[in-house]
């Protein structure tokens, strides 16, 4: 077992379990992840296989004998028939008949409607008023000759969730985990291999989780199809409910004013539209009103009432254009429906989220690894929404005078959430602090470029910050900014002087080569090596690559790239020395040296003359060149995240591919 897995389950046993035994149980059976989970929690909550094996045995019982498949419907009702009474697995929503003064349930997946319901399982259990709750209950039948008798009764009733946390013991426990590995915890609870991602990457789907752990929190994702954005708040807590962006009504998501029943907002920790985008799609704009107050204030008015909520809302949907082509012609709120592209309304988004930053999920990017049971997990975080760690960041930091109150609120409130999520405990450095930080004023300032580009008579602001400790300045940046910056316009004669200078001088190639560095970001893309240090390999004759790590097919790949490049930009009819020196493992070395020797017969035609070394010692990674520069790269070759394969453009354009947070830096010798 791997040794997270270990340390997991020594710190976390009966909480946790191996996340691909919820595919061996699920069948088809349509129901969410946290259901099945909870399940499994009571039987697989270990390590032990042969534990497991029969845990899952008796999970896949329960649902074969107990869940209630619409198609199966009527055999599940004549078995509560002829039995009297039995226990399933349903979807139930209870709504008040007042005519007849009673709870009356409706089943999802059994098609019963209706029937009635004891007052004191509704005190006990009042989400079942909202839009419905996964239960486990016994449904009774006792037939009568009375006129308009209802023979189905509700006996028991257990909504399917954990009942209580410790957590205290559950912050105390973080403390012997690093940063690192509780990150990739959570990203295995949520389902995610944690290998696949980056920081950022990881980043970006924790902050998912915000809204469940942070009162009255405003986030919108938007980005291309396929990344998982509506997954989190379907699946994986009971208290969170995912709704189609077109279903919502002021009745069914505030109050009903002819019943007086609160809505969805009453109820619920989350309420995440789904298929928010959309030009096209009507909207009630008296709905946007009253969203806009409830978002700015927590409170809502129907009629004379005014009532205040602690819900937090999620608009998730898909964009219609690249980030690229929003930036240049309108903006990155482009898609949403006429109603909801309104600055007031968007100015309550305490983040924006870059969707197209999420790579699309990819078989590999899912965990078969230990993490906690979802349910655990969400009970942890509606506790952990009773704190407010808004303040936190002030121990610090000290934000610029110029950022408005409403953009300091966001930032707040999405560096809370984040800390609540990774740093439970409230151990952390000010250098880790910096991290949540940044990453919470971009997802603000996101929002507010954006505003400013739909309404001039928003004002520019510094998104700046101080440190407390050194009183070093910090600006921040979104990475749409950094990557799609224009180009400095270039006047006709500075451009036939660079013309000139291509021509008669080719190691400027037009450009002044200076020492200094170069930092790209997590998840950055419009990085290639001749853009990144194309230019400092000119005029080369003898080309020197450190690299620890040539040996994988994709490492492989980015050598050749390498002296494609060198090809490239040495003279037709010159000759260059490429001479790479690595390590390798008698586990890769036999098929890398037969590599190796087919690339010195291949470049050989194009000029390039190919050598190599093994060295098991080196660390460091840099191209030297004899052309008096040195290039020191912190990541070696590998600066990018896997390509989707064959089929995925990013394969051949280096350009398009995601890349990995690295600095290169240039040394003159």
């Amino acid at each position: 077992m791997k040794t997270l897995n270990e340390k997991i389950n020594t710190h976390f046993a009966g909480k946790v379990v191996r996340k691909d035994l919820t595919k061996l149980v699920k069948g088809n059976a349509i129901v969410p992840t946290y259901v099945l989970e909870y399940l499994l929690g009571q039987y697989c909550a270990t390590d032990d296989e042969e534990t497991i094996i029969q845990g899952v045995e008796t999970v896949k019982t329960i649902i074969a004998k107990h869940f209630v498949h619409r198609e199966e419907s009527q055999i599940i009702k004549s078995m509560v028939r002829e039995k009297g009474s039995h226990r399933i697995i349903d979807k139930v929503a209870v709504q008040l008949n007042d005519r007849q003064d009673r709870y009356e349930a409706s089943f999802a997946n059994l098609g019963l409607t209706r029937i009635p319901i004891s007052d004191s399982i509704i005190k006990e259990h009042q989400k079942l008023l909202s839009s419905g709750v996964w239960c486990i209950l016994t449904l009774g039948y006792s037939p009568s000759d009375e006129r308009d008798h209802i023979p189905w009764f509700v006996e028991s009733l257990k909504p399917i969730q954990v009942s209580n946390v410790d957590i205290e013991e559950y912050k105390s426990t973080r403390k012997e985990f690093s940063k690192e590995e509780w990150i990739d915890m959570l990203m295995q609870s949520i389902g995610l291999n944690p290998s696949e991602f980056t920081f950022r990457s990881k980043l970006l789907q924790l902050t998912r989780l915000v809204p469940f752990v942070e009162n009255n929190y405003n986030l919108i994702e938007l980005g291309p199809k396929g990344t998982g954005k509506s997954h989190i708040y379907s699946e994986m807590s009971p208290h969170g409910i995912l709704i189609s962006g077109g279903e919502v009504s002021k009745a069914k998501l505030f109050v009903n004013n002819s019943s007086g029943e609160i809505g969805l907002v009453g109820y619920w920790d989350v309420v995440a539209y789904d298929e928010f985008a959309g030009k096209t799609k009507r909207v009630d704009r008296g709905l946007v009103d009253i969203m806009k107050n409830y978002m700015a204030n927590k409170s809502f008015s129907r009629g004379t009432q005014v009532y205040g909520a602690s819900a937090s809302m999620v608009f998730v949907g898909n964009t219609d254009h690249s980030v690229a082509y929003m930036l240049k012609h309108s903006d990155l709120f482009d898609a949403l429906p006429k109603d909801y592209y309104d600055t007031a309304f968007l100015d309550r988004m305490h983040a924006y989220l870059p969707g197209w930053e999420v790579q699309k999920l990819r078989n590999e990017m899912f965990t078969s690894e230990y993490g906690f049971i979802v349910d655990y997990l969400a009970e942890i975080l509606k506790n952990l929404r009773k704190e407010d760690r808004t303040h936190d960041y002030t121990k610090f930091f000290e934000l610029s005078s110029s950022i408005t109150t409403r953009d300091k609120t966001s930032i707040a409130k999405t560096y809370a959430g984040l800390i609540k999520v990774i740093y439970p405990d409230d151990a952390y450095s000010e250098i880790e602090a910096k991290e949540i930080l940044d990453f919470a004023i971009e997802n603000r300032k996101r929002v507010k470029d954006q505003l400013r580009k739909m309404d001039e008579t928003f004002e520019e602001v510094d998104f700046s910050y101080i440190s407390k400790s050194t009183g070093e300045s910090f600006d921040i940046e979104t990475l749409e900014e950094i990557q799609y910056k224009p180009k400095p316009v270039v006047s006709e004669e500075d451009e036939n002087q660079m013309v000139s200078n291509e021509s008669t001088n080719k190691t400027q190639e037009g450009i002044q080569l200076n020492p200094g560095q170069k930092i790209i970001r997590d998840n950055q893309t419009g990085i290639s090596y001749d853009n990144l240090f194309g230019a400092y390999l000119l005029n080369s004759s003898n080309i020197t690559l450190v690299d620890p790590y040539i040996r994988l097919p994709y490492q492989l790949r980015n050598l050749m790239e390498f002296a494609k490049l060198i090809a490239e930009k040495k003279e037709t009819d010159a000759e260059v020395k490429l001479h790479l020196v690595t390590s390798n493992n008698e586990d890769y070395i036999e098929n890398v040296k037969e590599a190796f020797n087919q690339m010195i017969y291949s470049l050989e035609s194009m000029g390039i003359i190919f050598s190599y070394e093994f060295d098991d010692f080196i660390h460091d990674r840099s191209i030297t060149s004899d052309n008096g520069w040195k290039i020191i790269l912190g990541r070696g070759l590998d600066i990018w995240q896997k390509t989707g394969g064959w089929y995925d453009i990013s394969e051949y354009v280096q350009e398009q591919r995601i890349c990995k947070a690295c600095e290169i830096t240039f040394v003159k010798g």
